[in-house]
């Protein structure tokens, strides 16, 4: 990955964060890694907890940005999410899996929009 694309989506990743935070959302972890993969978002949202995919596109030439969130991906986020919970010792009345997409605009504040139980 580039270096460009790294700081296009690290800046994805604060919009996001600061954004689900406004929302009334607690983060718990940014980029949780672990030899199977990463999660870009771990949030609580009262007694539930939240894995959070987080895609930023420049343009929306090729889509909306939650189109990059594939049938593999959301296999990956849950098993990543069942080995969170698992090693977190973090419980959770309910999980979710959200997406928040990142659109910079050209002049302004950029898009953000949050999908709440996206898949």
């Amino acid at each position: 990955m580039t270096t460009q694309r790294r700081a296009v989506g690290a800046y994805g990743e604060r919009l996001a964060a600061r954004h689900l935070e406004d929302s009334g959302l607690t983060v718990l972890r940014r980029n949780w890694r672990c030899p199977d993969g990463e999660v870009d978002l771990i949030l609580r949202d009262g007694e539930d907890v939240v894995f959070c995919e987080v895609k930023t596109r420049r343009t929306a030439a090729f889509g909306p940005p939650a189109a990059a969130v594939t049938r593999r991906k959301i296999r990956k986020l849950r098993q990543l999410a069942a080995r969170w919970l698992a090693e977190s010792g973090e419980h959770a009345r309910q999980i979710r899996f959200d997406v928040v997409e990142v659109l910079p605009q050209p002049r302004g504040a950029a898009r953000v929009v949050h999908i709440r139980d996206a898949f």
